[in-house]
């Protein structure tokens, strides 16, 4: 038995409130069961009971046992003093406040079904993945779509606090949150962080001043991520390197630590060098890149404007000094697509959000338009029947399993309190 699960059983009432008895015999008639708010302090806020012929006004305390008052050392904080009722699953002590008057007790197993006991322990049985992986599909797809379309905001209400991070950092400049993003993005997993410092390096700007000219940007990108640290015979890395150490000396920059650029396991278009020519192409194309990304309400507009190339040398280049066969390496749509999912979208709700603007359903149309996400979790939820349409599903999907399958958070979830409801 967990305490999460006496507070839902609290909450909701899932007990026989028509006979509810202390464990001194006095009738208890539960007006409002108060406020959870999951603050510091007592569980229930502002409830409302009836005890014998008093009616109080406070909060309530719950428990595993009574005892466990002592054990997080209550009587000692005057935020207790003010609780009405003390809901137990085993009575194994009197407790009191610190005028030394006895606190109302109520043993919550004597009133809660079996069935809604069976069903709990059946839900939170030893997993080989969820919890629930066998029931899931029980739950009525009214509630799993409410469900998921809840869950998509979690997501980027989460994804938004380092978006407002960066904002302080940039001194409110939209721009430059946007390049960092960008960068962070195009980096993937393996760069995605030396990206990211990289384009906090340098201030962006010069990156507004240097965007006409698109081999200043490659030699900005590729000097700060250490590419331009050796010596090598190619005509072009000499051109990119001389004109880096002239930018550094143009606007007093200091050469800044950058955690080492992998190459390793990455196929050649994925290349770090590829996409950061990629990243200076899209800037040098285009001025106030924000102003244009946050009015985009289609996948086809994106990827109309995230239709980039890497620069006229990495056509026949992977890597400085060593030739490939010719090949224009443009930004794929899958590619667009990671980027819609972990930049445009989380930007455009963060800059809603700050000017007090709903745009919830114009996010979500642009992610049903854009195919599932292919990983483990999704292929996993789609083994136990949940099949996702587009990228709005798979969203919702890692959000449930990050913040409550693999926490163990079956009674804040809407799956996990359905299944209790039904059976």
């Amino acid at each position: 038995m967990k305490e999460d699960f006496l507070h839902y059983l609290w909450k909701f009432k899932k007990f026989d409130t028509l006979n509810l008895r202390t464990v001194n015999h006095e009738e208890i008639t539960i007006i409002n069961t108060g406020n959870y708010l999951e603050l510091a302090g007592p569980d229930f806020f502002n409830a409302q009971i009836k005890i014998g012929n008093q009616k109080w006004a406070g909060n309530v305390e719950i428990h595993l046992k009574s005892s466990d008052w002592y054990v997080h050392n209550h009587e000692k904080d005057s935020a207790y003093e003010n609780v009405i009722l003390h809901v137990v699953w085993e009575h194994d002590a009197e407790i009191f406040r610190q005028n030394n008057t006895e606190i109302p007790v109520l043993v919550l197993k004597d009133y809660i079904s079996s069935e809604i006991i069976l069903n709990y322990n059946s839900l939170t049985l030893p997993k080989s993945w969820i919890f629930c992986e066998k029931q899931i599909t029980q739950v009525g797809n009214f509630v799993f779509k409410n469900w998921q379309e809840r869950l998509f905001f979690e997501r980027l209400e989460r994804k938004s606090k380092s978006i407002y991070d960066l904002l302080e950092e940039t001194n409110q400049d939209w721009e430059a949150v946007l390049f960092c993003l960008l960068a962070k993005n195009f980096g993937l997993n393996t760069n995605g962080n030396s990206f990211l410092q990289l384009a906090k390096a340098i201030p962006f700007s010069i990156i507004r001043k240097e965007s006409f000219e698109l081999e200043n940007l490659e030699a900005l990108f590729f000097g700060s991520a250490g590419l331009l640290d050796s010596d090598k015979e190619d005509v072009y890395f000499k051109d990119l390197k001389f004109r880096y150490f002239y930018l550094l000396h143009k606007y007093q920059l200091e050469k800044v630590y950058i955690e080492p650029i992998q190459f390793f396991k990455h196929r050649p278009d994925n290349f770090p060098t590829i996409r950061l020519s990629q990243l200076a192409n899209l800037y040098h194309e285009h001025q106030n890149l924000f102003s244009k990304v946050i009015e985009l309400k289609s996948i086809t507009d994106i990827y109309k404007l995230l239709n980039s190339s890497a620069g006229l040398y990495w056509q026949n280049h992977y890597q400085f000094d060593k030739e490939s066969p010719k090949k224009r390496k443009i930004l794929s749509n899958s590619f667009i697509d990671l980027l819609v999912i972990n930049t445009i979208i989380p930007l455009q709700f963060a800059y809603s959000k700050t000017r007090g603007e709903s745009i919830s359903e114009d996010l979500i149309s642009i992610l049903d338009e854009i195919s599932p996400e292919k990983n483990s979790i999704i292929e996993k939820f789609k083994s136990f029947g949940i099949k996702s349409a587009n990228a709005f599903d798979t969203q919702s999907l890692l959000q449930l399993k990050k913040e409550y399958c693999d926490v163990n958070g079956c009674l804040k979830c809407a799956v996990g309190m359905e299944l209790l409801k039904n059976n």
